[in-house]
């Protein structure tokens, strides 16, 4: 990847660069090519997926993410607008049918899904879901604490954000396995391996327990996301299946991977570093929000989305065309020397630490309270039951490229071996089950504010 001359008549894109997010070895020199991109081109040309503008400084971006007016989400997948393609460059062909749900759309439609869905996803809201949150992660690790060892990915964080987001939605927990395995493998597959048609037949039988319950859903009303999206009226219209379906597949995706990847960076961290876990350990009233927010700066689970430019316009001293098509990287930015000391450095502690892992502007993550709030409470029970794990680094697997999630398929560890606290993981499930359905959990924060109700 290498800087290079503009040809003539392409003045504006005289900023190049020949980069390639899922290129094999990407991940290996992030640092060196982000420190390479801010330096010459903090916004840049890149001809690599049919031409596109890449945004890998921190003042840069902020500013282009939020020019609402010149950005587009919009998927136009039945070719009834401009034809943009939405966030993915390059292209997804494979999910060209179907919208990424309201993140591949722009207001008004945008916001009214965000306005129908906040009450279950609010920092509040999702408070009252603490003592379900420790009960999952409690059988995890209880399931593998007496025998010493465990794989972070497979026994913890795989499973617990994917039974709290089934949970919220409304989908029964039992079903979790369903989703498990085609919500991670969708994003660590590539599209060549030999691997893809088994995983697109895990997708297509997700999709079809997916299209089940929102059938179930619209026929006998349960609580949860699901029920919220049956009835939102979007437009003044109710929104088709297809539609729906897309926004479900983007809370599982969103609710998925992104809080594993997370998770498995945070831990495989404190495990090189034993004296800062410790320190964390000790000090976590006081320091696991801020390492929370650094272990999010550093990490950057979702590396950054596509836009198209929707009118001519100068931004960051850059001029862009309609139709341009724009990645915003919110992983480089939040490595900006500018904005962070030592950006490289992992700070426990970092102050005023504004990166932009969630995204910018309207379509900042929704589920950013899931994710910090999930993550804390993996963390912390680690951190109290396995006090001096380490993780094997010759058994541990980093997604193959961090182009869409930078994510681990493996993180083995041992530890000292401790004793069970409760009943193990199907058992637990089924009791928490009875839980949601009996306290309605799953109900929006301004109809039910009382935490859930674990019986012992």
């Amino acid at each position: 990847m290498s800087a290079q001359g503009a040809p003539q008549g392409e003045e504006r894109k005289r900023n190049r660069y020949d980069f390639d997010r899922h290129a094999p070895g990407y991940r290996e020199r992030f640092v060196e090519i982000t420190e390479e991109m801010q330096s010459r081109c903090p916004v840049a040309w890149s001809e690599t997926h049919g031409g596109h503008w890449v945004v890998s400084g921190n003042t840069e971006l902020f500013e282009i993410a939020r020019s609402a007016e010149y950005l587009s989400n919009d998927h136009d997948v039945k070719g009834e607008r401009r034809g943009y393609q939405g966030i993915n460059i390059p292209y997804a062909k494979r999910g060209k049918g179907m919208r990424g749900g309201f993140l591949e759309m722009d207001p008004p439609e945008q916001r009214h899904y965000r306005q129908a869905l906040n009450p279950y996803l609010s920092p509040a809201a999702i408070q009252r879901w603490i003592p379900f949150l420790d009960e999952v992660a409690r059988a995890c690790i209880d399931e593998k604490i007496e025998q010493g060892s465990i794989d972070f990915i497979d026994d913890l964080a795989n499973v617990v954000p994917a039974v709290f987001t089934l949970a919220m939605m409304g989908i029964p927990l039992r079903n979790w396995t369903i989703y498990n395995e085609p919500a991670h493998a969708g994003v660590y597959t590539r599209p060549d391996s030999p691997e893809m048609p088994r995983v697109i037949e895990m997708h297509i039988a997700m999709m079809r327990d997916l299209a089940g319950q929102l059938a179930d859903v619209r026929k006998n009303p349960r609580p949860g996301l699901v029920d919220a999206l049956v009835h939102a009226e979007i437009n003044g219209q109710t929104p088709p299946d297809d539609e729906l379906l897309g926004v479900l597949a983007l809370l599982i995706g969103g609710g998925f991977d992104t809080t594993t990847a997370l998770t498995a960076h945070a831990l495989e961290w404190l495990s090189e570093n034993p004296g800062e876990r410790d320190r964390l350990s000790r000090e976590r009233d006081t320091l696991l929000d801020s390492a929370t927010e650094e272990f999010l700066r550093f990490y950057t689970p979702a590396p950054g989305d596509g836009r198209t430019i929707s009118a001519d316009c100068e931004l960051a001293g850059t001029e862009f065309k309609e139709g341009d098509r724009v990645w915003l990287s919110w992983a480089m930015a939040n490595r900006d020397p500018s904005v962070f000391p030592e950006p490289h450095t992992v700070d426990l502690d970092r102050k005023g630490n504004r990166h932009n892992s969630f995204g910018l502007g309207i379509h900042r993550c929704i589920g950013s309270n899931v994710a910090r709030t999930a993550f804390k409470r993996m963390l912390l029970q680690v951190l109290d039951r396995m006090p001096d794990y380490r993780c094997d680094p010759e058994g541990t697997v980093h997604y193959e490229t961090i182009g869409v999630i930078q994510g681990m398929r493996q993180l083995p560890a041992t530890f000292t071996p401790g004793k069970r606290l409760g009943p193990g993981l199907d058992e637990t499930l089924e009791t928490l089950q009875k839980v949601c359905d009996e306290q309605r959990l799953a109900e929006p924060v301004t109809v039910r504010t009382t935490r859930a109700d674990i019986p012992r």
